[in-house]
């Protein structure tokens, strides 16, 4: 098999989008250890979102957003309310809301599905494979105007959601960080850390409604969480902790989708293999090797600091020796 832009253009470049989107966000998450916060909030938008095609019968995107983003806020209510009046700890009661909410999204998908042309495989599983750019057969297309108004409905969106959370999180860099790392100095410089962190979901709901229909829900929970937390294993900073987020989700995004196009013909299978959890794949793999590196990086590290004071401890050895005279 060969790569086209008719076919792989705007696939590859959708999975793209949405990789760095969620692993950006999803690099907040990890440093606020609540990146089982994003795989809730990534099943539990799901009633939102059906809610919405049923009540607009179309897939466009702001009731989508809008039906998301209450479905989120519910979901949050929900998870604090258990927490609190259900005396639970956080990881229980997130993964009692979002089953539940992601349950009945799925029955609210059987329920409407002879009124809404949307398929539970398609949340699931996405369609990366079937996004399409009219009109564009070649690089030299994209030159033209008339191209880029008939760019993919999916990869405008994505664009759109990735360029919005990058202002944002530009605008509110400081108070971000402060949340991630210390919510109480930041409450007490009166940077409101209640209000960065709905911000902040209200982000992550929006990327999750936006990569939805693209690479499916079973992507957006491993880019919410693999490259954040690959990044985590290899700094502790936080402005380089994003940018590899988001670097390490790109190349996900990249080698998984080359992964699905070339691997099926190299051993020898003819089947396809599905893009979304090829580049799930590549995200668990990478962070396997970031784990590894970090690993590789602290023992060399220790044999380093042991070899230094090895030295230093012959070094003293033989000065004593010296000044006895032996």
């Amino acid at each position: 098999m060969t790569l086209t832009v008719q076919t792989d253009l705007a696939p590859m470049l959708a999975g793209l989008l949405a990789a760095v989107l969620c692993g950006v966000l999803g690099g907040l998450l990890v440093l606020r250890r609540s990146a089982m916060m994003g795989d809730a909030l990534s099943h539990a938008v799901l009633p939102g979102l059906v809610l919405g095609f049923i009540l607009t019968g179309s897939r466009a995107s702001l009731p989508m957003l809008v039906g998301a983003g209450l479905a989120a806020l519910a979901s949050v209510g929900l998870i604090a309310l258990l927490r609190r009046a259900g005396r639970l700890e956080p990881g229980a009661a997130m993964g009692v809301v979002f089953s539940v909410m992601f349950a009945l999204g799925i029955v609210l998908l059987r329920v409407a599905g002879d009124r809404v042309d949307l398929d539970p495989d398609c949340v699931l599983y996405g369609v990366l494979e079937a996004i399409r750019w009219p009109g564009v057969s070649s690089l030299a297309d994209l030159t033209q105007p008339a191209a880029w108004a008939a760019a993919p409905r999916q990869v405008v969106t994505l664009a759109a959601v990735l360029a919005l959370a990058l202002a944002v999180l530009g605008v509110m860099y400081k108070q971000v960080r402060l949340w991630c790392f210390d919510p109480a100095l930041a409450g007490a410089m009166g940077l409101r850390p209640g209000l960065v962190g709905l911000v902040v979901m209200a982000l992550v709901a929006a990327a999750t409604v936006a990569s939805f229909e693209a690479v499916g829900s079973i992507l957006v929970v491993a880019l919410l969480a693999c490259p954040g937390i690959a990044a985590r294993q290899l700094t502790d900073r936080f402005g380089p902790h994003l940018l590899l987020s988001g670097l390490i989700a790109g190349v996900a995004a990249i080698g998984g989708y080359l992964g699905a196009v070339f691997l099926p013909a190299l051993l020898g299978h003819n089947q396809a293999v599905s893009a979304s959890g090829s580049i799930a794949v590549a995200s668990g793999l990478l962070l396997l090797l970031a784990i590894a590196v970090r690993k590789l990086r602290t023992r060399l590290r220790s044999r380093a600091h042991a070899g230094g004071i090895g030295a230093q401890a012959s070094a003293a050895g033989q000065a004593r020796m010296d000044a006895q005279g032996v």
